[in-house]
């Protein structure tokens, strides 16, 4: 590493290992000289991690505690992939996939991601859940929840409800509500020191000592939000006591109703530091990862004999004939209740909860907008899309330089393709990308502006 490590956070690292029979301080210092591993963390909902890795043209080996990750050994940039832009695969680090892969949730559970942004671990949650149930996912950052909203849609997911509000304001709006929390906390970065040295000025403005409170807050608000009998996963990609273990110990003082469950193993997993041995400590160098915690947390069926909080459903609306006949040529694999808020035309799963004091960015699936009496449909709907999904579709190869040309935004020629005019989804292979109007030979190109190639 060319960043000096701090004296004193040397110092505590080899107070925290130095009972430790399983990792050393020795230990953590020569992972310093390991190279930094990438990843890359399949979307199920889209394909299966197999033939990603067929498709893909990218060198990839299984993470193995990671049944849909991949340790990406590939010099190009994958995000320059048009893979990654038919939203096959997210680019994350092979330890911060493990709480959202960890948190055991259930289709057609109601779960919150409550520090979510930029999305790396609420697409995993969106996977498990399988478009069922409903995906809360907040950010207290504005401009780090659209970046959490673009990822999401990128995914297809469209059980979504995407959020920037404070945890205090979203307990008051959800109290006991949720089946399943992940609370991955802002924390001081050491477990990120080896892979990006700039956390280290970072922990010498704002070490632990400034996190441990805003993360006690963050658990306070994730048990008030939690449904008697639910389970709420903490995580952070730090190594301090102070905001792992001591954090833990505080909120099962604090509610009694509250215990530590087992976490899914890995033999590579340490355990927390005693007592608190079924939290886990991913440690580098014994794993090939970054450093990580996670405490697995269960609110006893019991806790809390008030019920939660009064749901309110949407009521469906008529939608303009244009849009009907649209959404009507789709072969829905999810069941929606649509309406139109002002020009732009939603679909909402039944297990949608609206509170009208929460600032969304999203609720449900953004199907299109009307433009006076058309119905011009939406990125994020080409991407929920299966390329089997609408009845016309421009279907092109990996290799077809049209593929590059519309993820620029360019008008193609079609004539060697027997196509309808209108609307068509453009797909690379069976994937779609986004939409176009064939007229004629040509191909007016409505991939969304703001994801377009440079």
């Amino acid at each position: 590493m060319k960043e000096r490590l701090p004296e004193n956070y040397l110092l505590e690292m080899k107070e925290l290992l130095k009972n430790r029979r399983d990792y050393r301080y020795e230990d953590y210092i020569k992972s310093l000289q390991d190279p930094v591993r990438s990843g890359l963390r399949t979307n199920t909902l889209k394909i299966s991690p197999q033939d990603l890795k067929k498709k893909a043209a990218l060198a990839l080996e299984p993470v193995p505690w990671i049944s849909d990750g991949f340790f990406c050994l590939d010099k190009e940039r994958p995000a320059r992939s048009p893979w990654y832009q038919a939203g096959l695969y997210y680019l994350q680090e092979p330890s911060a996939m493990t709480p959202a892969d960890r948190l055991p949730v259930g289709k057609g559970e109601n779960v919150l991601d409550l520090c979510a942004a930029p999305g790396g671990k609420a697409t995993k949650l969106a996977c498990a859940l399988n478009q069922t149930g409903m995906l809360y996912a907040n950010d207290i950052s504005n401009s780090r929840a659209k970046a959490l909203l673009k990822n999401l849609e990128l995914f297809g997911a469209a059980n979504i409800c995407v959020m920037s509000e404070s945890p205090a304001k979203l307990a008051s709006c959800y109290p006991r509500y949720f089946d399943k929390i992940l609370i991955d906390a802002p924390c001081s970065g050491e477990g990120m020191f080896h892979r990006d040295p700039h956390m280290i000025q970072d922990w010498k403005k704002r070490g632990p000592e400034y996190y441990y409170p805003i993360q006690r807050e963050l658990l306070q608000r994730g048990y008030e939000m939690l449904r008697p009998g639910g389970m709420m996963l903490y995580s952070t990609c730090t190594f301090s006591s102070k905001e792992n273990e001591e954090n833990v110990d505080w909120i099962l003082k604090q509610h009694p109703q509250l215990s530590l469950a087992d976490i899914r193993p890995y033999e590579g997993f340490s355990p927390g530091q005693p007592p608190l041995l079924s939290c886990v400590r991913i440690f580098p160098g014994k794993m090939p990862a970054e450093g990580h915690f996670l405490a697995l947390l269960k609110k006893s069926p019991d806790a809390d004999s008030r019920p939660p909080v009064t749901e309110h459903r949407r009521k469906e609306s008529p939608l303009p004939k244009d849009a009907e006949d649209f959404l009507g040529q789709i072969s829905w694999k999810t069941e929606f209740h649509w309406q139109q808020m002002g020009e732009q035309i939603y679909g909402f799963p039944d297990s949608f909860l609206p509170q009208k004091q929460i600032r969304y960015l999203r609720t449900g699936l953004l199907a299109g907008t009307m433009k006076r009496d058309r119905f011009e449909p939406s990125q994020a709907l080409a991407m929920y899309l299966k390329g089997d999904s609408f009845p016309r579709t421009v279907n092109l190869s990996p290799n077809d330089p049209r593929i590059i040309r519309y993820l620029k935004g360019e008008t193609l020629d079609l004539s060697d393709l027997r196509l309808e005019n209108g609307w068509n989804l453009v797909c690379l292979e069976t994937y779609p990308l986004g939409w176009g109007k064939v007229q004629g030979t040509m191909l007016k190109n409505k991939f969304y502006s703001g994801w377009r190639w440079q």
